[in-house]
């Protein structure tokens, strides 16, 4: 089975944020072509989530999980300690004071 690379995926996901008007930044380009990418959303309220895509070892789906949430501060903090161990992480931070994100949209698990 053919699998995406981490950059077309990435294409892809600004694109659908960007026609449905969620403003969207690359903080960190990873690894072109199989980079873990972790997803924040700032709901510009001084809050954040923090999204991780991750296996389901029972079902063997892939999908999206919070891997933090709170305080902006604190959620940059936790995205920082990924970096700090993983070189080829993409960041992507989304901002939309309504919270939308899109990753449980069809296609984009």
């Amino acid at each position: 089975m053919t699998r995406l690379t981490t950059e077309f995926w990435i294409a892809a996901y600004l694109t659908r944020l960007r026609l449905a008007a969620i403003p969207a930044f690359i903080l960190q380009k990873g690894d072109h072509t199989a980079g873990a990418v972790l997803v924040k959303l700032n709901t510009l309220d001084g809050n954040a989530t923090l999204f991780q895509r991750s296996f389901d070892l029972m079902s063997g789906e892939r999908k999206w999980v919070v891997l933090t949430e709170g305080a902006e501060a604190e959620v940059d903090a936790s995205v920082a300690k990924q970096r700090s161990f993983d070189p080829d992480l993409w960041v992507i931070e989304i901002e939309d004071k309504a919270g939308r994100h899109l990753l449980d949209e069809p296609g984009l698990e």
